[in-house]
């Protein structure tokens, strides 16, 4: 089985000369899922978008063509891409030649489904950036002391009656668990149900600061810690983290009632 420690992160690695869909390294989500405690029947639906920004290939004739591209793996694939591998495999086509720019994307989408164990959509162009909607929680003037690893307790709903609201944070940082280096994010929490403490939410939120974990399993953590600790009846949680080496991934679950309607768009800090 694939681990992260099996992977490229953290190594030195020359930089690819020659298209080679070898580099794409798939880890299982099973062992992470396990370790939070969801089965097999997931209790959400979504999918990690990837946004690229330095894709390039030759025509026919030898000439660099660029674009940028936007690639939705399904949260229900069996394998998550790793991030470095994905990159190294994007900057192998910049030498291959391709007939059109439809070929070069269903070549990425062909390359990616088969790592990611499911079918990957490959669109060239990125969304506009835009901010946020809902109510920011950044602004809570509250003492913080925790930072790691994440305290699920810290969270809890109010009585009262069921609300509707949208309540985002800028404040998410993880860590990857190879490299050590961090991942800053901004989260946007979309639910319906007993209200949640808002401060426990930013608290919860900073224990994340000193996590190591791949982005994709924190934010299905998040969104597990919410229905069980507010128990939230309807959900969407989005993390869009920032840049690096030419991407950046933006994970969202869902429940099934709330995942349709949405509009992608990148962070300002994207």
């Amino acid at each position: 089985m694939n681990t992260p420690h099996d992977s490229s992160l953290g190594r030195e690695v020359a930089y690819p000369s020659q298209y080679d869909p070898g580099l794409l390294f798939p880890i299982p989500r099973a062992t992470a899922r396990a370790e939070i405690g969801l089965a097999a029947a997931l209790p959400f639906v979504g999918q990690d978008r990837w946004h690229v920004y330095e894709l390039g290939w030759l025509d026919m004739r030898g000439k660099p063509c660029v674009a940028t591209a936007t690639l939705w793996v399904p949260a229900a694939s069996p394998n998550l891409v790793e991030s470095k591998s994905l990159k190294l495999y994007l900057n192998s086509l910049n030498a291959a030649r391709f007939a059109s720019a439809a070929d070069v994307r269903a070549r990425i989408a062909t390359d990616l489904s088969a790592c990611a164990g499911a079918g990957v959509t490959v669109e060239f162009g990125l969304p506009p950036v835009a901010g946020a909607e809902g109510e920011s929680i950044d602004g809570l003037e509250l003492d913080i002391d925790h930072y790691g690893p994440p305290q699920a307790g810290l969270l809890h709903a109010d009585g009262g009656e069921a609300v509707a609201e949208t309540l985002v944070s800028a404040l998410l940082k993880s860590n990857c668990p190879v490299t050590g280096q961090p991942d800053w994010a901004s989260v946007s929490i979309r639910y319906a149900g007993p209200r949640i403490d808002r401060g426990g939410l930013l608290r919860y939120l900073a224990s994340y600061r000193d996590h190591a974990e791949f982005h994709e399993q924190c934010v299905e953590r998040i969104f597990l810690d919410l229905v069980r600790h507010c128990g939230c009846h309807s959900l969407d949680v989005e993390a869009r983290y920032t840049r690096r080496g030419g991407l950046d991934i933006n994970p969202r679950r869902s429940t099934a009632d709330f995942a349709a309607g949405h509009r992608p768009f990148r962070d300002p800090r994207q």
